[in-house]
């Protein structure tokens, strides 16, 4: 075996640097992943699918001479198809499914010349703010393996966080990618809708509010890999505005004087720990000392009843996602196969009325059209990620009897990411802080939208001012 051990310090694009001058191979690559995998992965429980043989047999056929050739990325298990291997959304009801052919993402990902080296832990059908699933079991943060990573990509943040792979796929439809991110300290920029395509099998993913994209160590990779699998493809409904440059030109570009507007305001009127208050405070003073304009504002909107339609969407969707499970699978859903909470918020979707629905689609519509004036004035609005430090495992579960306790401490702990997925704007988490616990606690930025550039340009300043690379938890590869 040859275990690469300077691995972990590289990002992706420094990783693929390193194969195109050849210093280090792809094997080695490979061996230093799974090595890590066996290392770190019982403390974690990131990865739920090792896939070496594929590894090896895409290595062994060679990859596409590209950005990220031999760079190595776990999917979530859930809406990416890699053919022919096991597509299980983390579901007993769905264990098993298997597709014959790749979704557009994993093509560009091959195109691109990533490594794809494993399937990453997520809750149930990914519709839920911590990784608990009945099937794979909880997830860690590696900064405190009692601590959830948080969901619904809380695999891939975990690998990330802890060295194993400088990538995560990752999907986001009300925070999947920021907060996991926060959880685990690492960068998670959800981008504007239909930036990449979801086909061959999504047209819309929960009515247009899921994106695609990945979660991260470093800006640059992200701007990257951004580059790599954006645009329009054939069947998609409509795309994202244009991009003036490749977003890798943005990282170290002057973002120039930004408006920014800061507030902890909670829109559906839970509390906020004082820590995750700090972070955002903190993040503005370190705005502002960069020489940014910033201010206390926050655009004006019904949070709860937003929390209501949010609620109401993700009833609907989970009974619509276990109805597709079933049919694919020929099993009837029940408590044997289906988690508690999940499946009586099924039940009562199926309750809900058509018109009921349509009403949720018109209320984020006129909410989006509502707070938009907002990025008029102001280029981007700063926030706590979420209202709490990493909860402790169990604490936001599934699985839980009582769903309305299951559905209330969900919005406890996610009140600001869903606004930026119902606007469609882009949104990003920044690892600069961490508690007295070290745990890591982010702060969020929400752009105009088609703004990525902006986004990218002040992350990569923040991580200037303020490496986190420099950080490493306690279960990690820096640890071994």
């Amino acid at each position: 075996m040859a275990v690469f051990s300077e691995y972990q310090n590289y990002d992706g694009l420094g990783l693929a640097e390193l194969v195109r001058r050849k210093e280090v191979s792809v094997d080695d690559i490979i061996d230093t992943v799974f090595h890590l995998i066996d290392a770190l992965n019982p403390q974690l429980n990131a990865i739920v699918r090792p896939m070496r043989d594929e590894a090896e047999r895409d290595a062994s056929a060679g990859l596409a001479d590209s950005a990220f050739t031999g760079v190595p990325i776990v999917l979530k298990d859930e809406y990416l198809s890699y053919a022919n291997v096991p597509n299980d959304h983390s579901s007993r009801l769905g264990s098993g499914i298997t597709r014959p052919y790749d979704t557009y993402l994993v093509e560009a990902y091959r195109k691109a010349g990533i490594l794809i080296v494993a399937k990453s832990n997520l809750p149930e059908l990914g519709a839920a703010a911590t990784t608990d699933a009945t099937l794979y079991g909880p997830c860690s943060t590696p900064w405190d393996p009692s601590r959830n990573s948080g969901g619904s990509s809380g695999g891939s943040a975990s690998a990330v966080a802890a060295g194993i792979v400088p990538i995560g796929y990752a999907n986001d439809g009300a925070g999947s990618i920021r907060i996991p991110a926060s959880c685990c300290g690492a960068f998670g920029l959800k981008p504007t809708r239909a930036r990449v395509s979801t086909g061959p099998d999504g047209g819309e993913y929960w009515n247009g509010l899921v994106i695609e994209h990945a979660i991260t160590r470093s800006v640059r990779d992200s701007a990257a890999l951004l580059d790599a699998t954006d645009g329009q493809r054939p069947g998609d409904y409509y795309c994202a505005p244009p991009k003036a440059r490749p977003f890798l030109d943005e990282v170290g570009a002057d973002p120039g004087r930004l408006r920014i507007g800061f507030s902890a305001a909670t829109p559906f009127g839970t509390e906020v720990s004082p820590d995750c208050i700090a972070a955002m405070e903190e993040t503005a003073k370190l705005c502002e000392s960069l020489g940014h304009h910033v201010e206390e504002a926050a655009p004006d909107f019904d949070g709860p009843a937003v929390a209501d339609g949010i609620t109401k969407l993700l009833c609907i969707h989970l009974a619509y996602g276990i109805d597709e499970l079933a049919e694919m699978t020929g099993r009837t859903p029940g408590p044997d196969n289906v988690e508690a909470a999940t499946l009586e918020l099924a039940r009562r979707g199926r309750e809900i009325p058509a018109t009921e629905f349509l009403g949720v689609l018109e209320l984020f519509t006129a909410t989006a059209r509502r707070v938009v004036p907002f990025w008029q004035e102001y280029d981007l609005l700063l926030t706590p990620t979420l209202g709490s430090p990493p909860v402790p495992h169990g604490y936001i579960y599934t699985n839980d009897p009582d769903a309305d306790r299951y559905v209330r401490r969900k919005l406890e702990f996610v009140p600001y990411t869903p606004l930026a997925n119902i606007v469609g704007s882009p949104a990003m988490t920044v690892p600069l802080f961490w508690n007295t616990q070290e745990l890591p606690v982010g702060s969020h930025f929400i752009g105009r939208f088609g703004d990525e550039a902006t986004l990218f340009r002040l992350a990569a300043q923040l991580e200037e001012a303020q490496p986190w690379s420099r950080r490493h938890p306690p279960v990690s590869a820096w640890r071994l």
